[in-house]
């Protein structure tokens, strides 16, 4: 279950003057960068991050995975770098890097020993502009995308399962194209594809970084305006609205695919979180999703694993916290013996349950005990640090954010946790995918034909 909390005086060149902050701190340079950085002195450590706001929901019909692929391709060579060489310059400083791609955004990091910081900052700000994109490249790194999705995908039967309840669930919404992309859209793209992506996106005023660790924001804040801060802006493509329209009834999906147990996954439409303020809902809903499964004794491991054992595995998850449309999900697997349509029934039962009488005092506050023992473990690790802000910062809320939205979950009453257990979980909005197993042994395994780098 993924949460809400996925998360400052400021030196400024070329903007306007700007209160001052604890820390973290800001600074926007005049091309429209943002940088934020994050002083932490416990190790001699830092974690440099640049997060694009460009994922697979600005893919066009017909590029889907252009996204992905041109993350790949940034690791390949600049006007300045031979191709290979930025991972081989990360690994002999002492760090290690990779990059990964959403809906809503990719982003880029290295954690590096703190004294390399300035070489990443220039090696990051090298490539947001000087990618060199060869046809030869492209081939060769096409195939490693087709592999990745061959076998994270392809075969693998629940990412199939989800893959195709997302194709249903949205009909206008650009959720319903998978990041990886369609394999036909693959099969077809091109290196000008990819080109044009990066020239569309990879852009300055499209970009902030975040920098983490045993650092002087001051200092960091130099770097960036002697790496970054050259870099023109550009006129970005215009992001129309996808809206979903309504949904006037129950969709039900199969998937036929080699397994040894049948899988459900439901899906409700829910609202996301807009403003931390004012709404309510997107907290409540969260809580939800962590009583019936944020630990050992939610409901769905007591009753329905533990308990009933008509669930081999039963989960919850909801995320409110992003750019495109939330879902509250429910799935798992029935257990030996039973079926898809009792482990459904089950499931439902255990809403219907929360709709009926509610939930306890002792698991609202297990689970504000949770959150906030996530949070202060999170603060641990420099990493998870820099992934809250970044990731807080993509969907369009603020880092600032980031202790009110723990200070608004802790405030969920168990009213309102029934009350949207009420609310949202009609069939109306709701769209069902269910793996039909076939036999195995009639399945021939397929070697890989590829490396996939991430």
């Amino acid at each position: 279950m993924r949460s809400l909390l996925a998360p400052v005086a400021l030196l400024v060149f070329a903007v306007s003057p700007a209160p001052t902050f604890a820390n973290p701190y800001e600074t926007k340079l005049a091309n429209g960068l943002r940088v934020i950085v994050k002083e932490d002195r416990r190790a001699p450590t830092a974690v440099h991050m640049v997060w694009y706001r460009a994922g697979s929901m600005d893919e066009k019909d017909g590029t889907s995975g252009v996204a992905h692929v041109l993350e790949h391709l940034m690791f390949k060579g600049t006007k300045n770098l031979k191709s290979g060489e930025f991972n081989k310059r990360v690994a002999e400083a002492g760090g290690r890097d990779n990059a990964f791609t959403s809906r809503d955004y990719t982003a880029y990091f290295q954690i590096v020993p703190k004294g390399a910081l300035p070489e990443m900052m220039q090696l990051e700000a090298d490539r947001m502009a000087n990618l060199k994109l060869e046809p030869q490249e492209f081939a060769s790194e096409i195939k490693v995308v087709m592999e990745e999705r061959r076998l994270r995908t392809d075969d693998n039967p629940i990412s199939r399962v989800h893959e195709t309840l997302n194709a249903t669930l949205f009909q206008a919404h650009p959720y319903r194209r998978p990041i990886i992309g369609w394999m036909d859209d693959l099969e077809h793209m091109t290196w000008q594809d990819a080109r044009d992506w990066y020239r569309q996106w990879y852009a300055p005023n499209n970009a902030y970084v975040v920098v983490v660790g045993d650092v002087d924001h001051r200092e960091v804040f130099r770097l960036a305006q002697k790496y970054y801060g050259p870099h023109k802006p550009r006129v970005l493509p215009e992001r129309k609205p996808q809206n979903e329209p309504e949904q006037a009834g129950i969709r039900r999906v199969g998937v036929k695919a080699p397994a040894r147990l049948p899988y459900l996954a439901m899906a409700w439409k829910t609202p996301k979180l807009r403003d931390v303020n004012k709404d309510r809902d997107p907290y409540a809903l969260e809580v939800l999703a962590a009583v019936l499964d944020g630990h050992d004794a939610s409901r769905f491991s007591t009753n329905l694993v533990r308990g009933s054992r008509i669930a081999q595995s039963a989960g919850a998850g909801y995320d409110g916290s992003l750019r495109g449309e939330a879902t509250f999900t429910l799935d798992g697997q029935p257990a030996e013996g039973k079926t898809v349509a009792e482990l459904e029934a089950a499931l439902r039962a255990e809403i219907k349950r929360v709709q009926d009488e509610g939930v306890s005092a002792e698991e609202l506050a297990r689970v504000k005990t949770q959150s906030i023992a996530a949070q202060i473990y999170k603060r641990d690790s420099l990493m998870a640090q820099a992934m809250e802000i970044g990731g807080i910062e993509a969907t369009g809320l603020s880092w600032r954010d980031i202790d009110l939205l723990l200070e608004k979950l802790k405030g969920v009453t168990a009213e309102e946790v029934q009350a949207v257990a009420k609310k949202y979980f009609s069939d109306d909005t709701l769209t069902i995918a269910v793996l039909d197993p076939q036999p195995i042994e009639n399945s021939k395994p397929r070697k890989p034909s590829g490396a996939v780098r991430h």
